[in-house]
């Protein structure tokens, strides 16, 4: 198979041997953004005017400060808040409450539950606030590795063969390529497909509760001469397993 640009990084992502080829090829591209921004980056015009517009969510704020270049930051920040204000000062002037019936009034807050925005305020912020440069960053080049993903795995056999003794994805990314395999394969495609996928995902998920259960176990006075053998990083792959991502990584500092 022709090689492209997802192709490559794939492949290394695979051979990683780590719990899921797609957490890491999302933490590369992600430390990727946020050093190209913090790098010179930020006194270019058009990046400004893009991060500006977009801005950072929660977590890539967070990794941001802790990347260090204070300046950087600051530059980055400074413009962004004077776009934002601006926005901000126009949505509310142009805000109407609205009439609120007697039953609304009555109902108590949920929290917890899932609904789109009632005011145009209040779109407007849960779209700032869900914006960010560093995600759609992956987010445009996700979709790339996920029909690579397919295009590899229907047309190389050492892609198959890498896949099939790999520790499998994470639970989140595990969706995706479900909901990928919906789209892009055939019937007789995505029954050999799922039945690999999920045997693997089975026997992965499985391996890592006996890798924790064993930790929990080793904690016990009684076993105390026993071997760890691998649980003793068990938690932070665990919970990657569960939730995607890398919970035990250094922060993300730039090389001084």
């Amino acid at each position: 198979m022709k090689e492209n640009i997802a192709t490559i990084p794939l492949m290394d992502a695979l051979q990683a041997n780590d719990e899921c080829p797609f957490c890491y090829l999302e933490r590369k591209a992600e430390q990727h953004a946020v050093s190209f921004i913090l790098g010179s980056a930020y006194m270019e015009d058009d990046i400004r005017e893009k991060t500006d517009a977009t801005g950072f969510c929660r977590h890539h704020f967070k990794m941001m400060y802790d990347y260090g270049n204070r300046l950087g930051n600051a530059l980055i920040l400074s413009t962004h808040l004077k776009k934002l204000n601006a926005e901000l000062a126009k949505e509310m002037k142009d805000f109407t409450p609205e009439k609120s019936s007697l039953l609304r009034r009555m109902k108590k807050t949920d929290a917890t539950e899932e609904h789109a925005p009632r005011t145009a305020l209040g779109a407007w912020i849960s779209a700032k606030t869900k914006s960010c440069y560093v995600c759609e960053h992956f987010n445009q080049i996700y979709g790339r590795y996920l029909d690579t993903f397919f295009d590899l795995y229907m047309k190389n056999e050492e892609f198959r063969q890498l896949f099939a003794k790999s520790k499998g994805v994470c639970l989140p990314h595990f969706g995706d390529l479900v909901e990928t395999a919906e789209n892009r394969l055939s019937l007789p495609q995505k029954k050999e497909f799922y039945q690999q996928a999920f045997s693997l995902m089975q026997e992965n998920m499985e391996r890592l509760q006996k890798e924790v259960s064993w930790f929990v176990e080793k904690n016990d006075y009684r076993n105390k001469d026993k071997d760890w053998g691998s649980s003793v990083d068990s938690i932070q792959r665990g919970m990657q397993k569960c939730a995607g991502g890398y919970p035990a990584d250094e922060v993300f500092k730039a090389k001084l």
